[in-house]
């Protein structure tokens, strides 16, 4: 494993730099900061936690609260999370927050203030003011993802435009009987990303003259397994939809088994489109919005560390992170469009912003 030395030879700078661009302790600029933390990437160098806790005065581990660590975003947040806090020498401790009001509370009001933690990520966890305050009154920065908190410097993606930018896609294609599968939220999270997506795709219908039949409508829990069920549904109704926008590729994916379940083919019969860029979406060819987890939990951990550095500016509260429209195989005209167009090719994409 590559030294302190070895960091300094390839970022131009002495060791002293070093250790104090990467321990967060004394004035170097952001410049220099850039350089030395691009050398100890490229090398693997990872700080000594024990001898940086003892200079500083801190633990250098932080706490990550998140509702779910089976979910598929919420690990890759995490994973992106990690990445960047290990660059810097940090380590994590990770709550699983259940929905008991007890549990949470024992969290807020005992874990995070006994355990010795410098700052606190939470991932698509609203807190409560009480609980900023106490933190923050600690001297623990908070960082969000996942939505706005008051106070709070948060990174979160518009699930409005999100929702807005899945169903422009079909309605482009020709499709007006357009299903949605959602849900309500869930308490964990209280961002209101499940309506915020269904009132994206009801403006899209709405500014494109179409209706949203609430018929066209299905609740399912942003699993393949749900997705599966309410598309299941969907498919059974004697004026089946032509496509259907799923909040979620996970529903997405399980929306494409149920059509293949029903004999019918994809894109042929039925366009799908999800929101998430999921790790299997390229496997089913699904097209997607692509909200970029990995690097929202890497912004994120930077962010926390800019707020434990003496120097290091805030970007600002409540940060929009991009998205992007990438469009597969899923979708295509609907087969009674006249003279169908070639479906999109794999890979093809476009957005409301590049990819970060």
């Amino acid at each position: 494993m590559a030294g302190i030395s070895e960091v300094a030879r390839l970022a131009g700078v002495s060791t002293a730099t070093v250790s104090r661009a990467l321990s967060g302790n004394g004035s170097v600029s952001a410049l220099t900061r850039d350089k030395v933390e691009r050398a100890a990437a490229e090398l693997d160098y990872v700080v000594s936690s024990t001898a940086s806790g003892l200079a500083s005065g801190r633990t250098r581990n932080i706490g990550v609260v998140m509702p779910f660590v089976n979910r598929w975003y919420f690990g890759e947040v995490l994973e992106g999370a990690q990445a960047a806090l290990r660059r810097r020498g940090y380590d994590l401790t990770l709550y699983s927050l259940s929905s008991s009001p007890d549990i949470r509370s024992s969290l807020f009001d005992d874990f995070l203030l006994r355990k010795r933690v410098d700052a606190v990520l939470a991932i698509c966890v609203k807190l409560a003011p009480h609980e900023i305050g106490t933190l923050l009154g600690l001297g623990k920065p908070v960082v969000g993802v996942g939505g706005p908190m008051d106070g709070v410097p948060t990174l979160s993606i518009d699930d409005v435009e999100v929702a807005r930018l899945a169903t422009e896609h079909l309605l482009g294609l020709g499709h007006t009987r357009i299903a949605l599968i959602s849900d309500t939220d869930e308490p964990e999270t209280n961002f209101h990303i499940a309506s915020d997506r269904f009132r994206g795709y009801q403006l899209a219908m709405a500014d494109a003259g179409a209706r949203a039949d609430p018929a066209l409508f299905r609740r399912a829990d942003f699993t393949v397994a749900g997705g599966h069920a309410a598309a299941r549904d969907l498919l059974a109704a004697p004026s089946r939809p032509t496509a259907i926008f799923a909040a979620s590729d996970e529903m997405a994916i399980g929306a494409m088994l149920a059509a293949r379940d029903a004999g019918l083919s994809v894109p042929r019969d039925l366009s799908v489109v999800g929101v998430d860029d999921h790790e299997l979406a390229g496997f089913f060819g699904l097209s997607t919005v692509a909200q970029f987890p990995r690097r929202q939990g890497e912004r994120a951990a930077e962010r926390i560390l800019d707020g434990l550095t003496p120097g290091r500016t805030d970007g600002g509260l409540d940060v929009r992170v991009p998205v992007q429209l990438v469009t597969r195989t899923s979708t295509a005209p609907p087969a009674d469009a006249g003279v169908r167009a070639a479906p999109h090719g794999s890979g093809s994409s476009s957005g409301s912003a590049a990819t970060p």
